[in-house]
């Protein structure tokens, strides 16, 4: 959608037309599902947490100035709701890549049926990898993981990268170099899929099973894929600012999750559109 278009749905989504605000919501639903999802490491909390965006996003939407993207003023929202977030599985959980590099090196995936329940071992590698990268990110502190994803999935451009974080464009620059460089060494000491390390998903997927990480009949990411890699039209062009950019293929884009959809859809049919007009209308008296 063109941002003319855009600001003119939005408009009318604060003036009270609940199906311009359907398309105001729907335009930024999947990105920050799938900020939130790389940003708190499980597709619960990332649920719980979208949801809690979005309703931020409508009841303060009569506050966008249109002097930035709609998409920008969405990624600061959700930026500042995201980094301090308590409620998820790994605030209580400090992760590091010491401890994750420990339990590659100390697998324990021995003697341990085959538990695939008749699925195919490739699609159960395939989950496990998508649910082992988003749970390395939270081996990052929440400052450099935010960068990081926004950088190296969304590839948005230092200026506007800087504008969201409040940073300037060399400070945003040099951390995200020095992140994509510490994450790349990551992969290429220890995994197998994504560099030269001994640790393929394919080996561990029955493992992940019996302690309840993976659940064959419930494959959640690979279901979620966004065939059609509709959010790449938010992007803005990638900056070259180091080499590492393509060794982070792992970062797919996922669509919303039906609960989600499901939230939104009772959101437009509740009394919020008529909290965004109340609010409007206080500002303009």
């Amino acid at each position: 959608m063109e941002r003319e278009e855009l600001f003119h749905e939005i408009d009318e989504a604060i003036a009270g037309n609940e199906k311009a605000l359907e398309t105001v919501i729907l335009s930024v639903q999947d990105l920050v599902f799938n900020l939130s999802l790389r940003m708190l490491g499980t597709l619960s909390d990332a649920e719980d947490a979208t949801q809690e965006i979005l309703l931020k996003v409508v009841t303060h939407l009569s506050s966008f100035r249109k002097e930035s993207a709609f998409s920008t003023w969405v990624f600061r929202i959700a930026v500042n709701h995201l980094k301090d977030y308590k409620k998820h599985m790994f605030a209580s959980q400090t992760l590091s890549f010491e401890y994750y590099a420990h339990d590659i090196e100390h697998p324990q995936v021995r003697e341990i049926p085959d538990m695939s329940q008749n699925v195919e071992k490739s699609l159960l590698a395939d989950e496990l990898k998508m649910s082992c990268t988003n749970v390395m990110l939270q081996c990052l502190d929440s400052d450099s993981r935010c960068i990081f994803i926004l950088g190296t999935m969304f590839h948005i451009d230092s200026r506007i990268a800087g504008e969201i974080l409040q940073i300037t464009p060399v400070a945003y620059r040099q951390k995200l170099s020095r992140t994509r460089k510490k994450v790349a060494e990551f992969l290429k000491t220890y995994c197998g899929e994504y560099g030269n390390g001994n640790c393929h998903c394919i080996n561990r997927s029955d493992y992940a099973i019996l302690t309840q990480r993976l659940h064959p009949q419930n494959l959640e990411y690979t279901s979620s894929l966004e065939s059609n890699q509709t959010l790449l039209d938010v992007k803005n062009a990638m900056e070259e600012i180091d080499t590492f950019a393509e060794q982070f293929k792992f970062l797919k884009l996922y669509q919303s999750p039906q609960k989600t959809k499901q939230f939104v859809k009772q959101l437009l049919q509740s009394t919020q559109i008529t909290t965004i007009q109340n609010t409007h209308l206080e500002e303009v008296s």
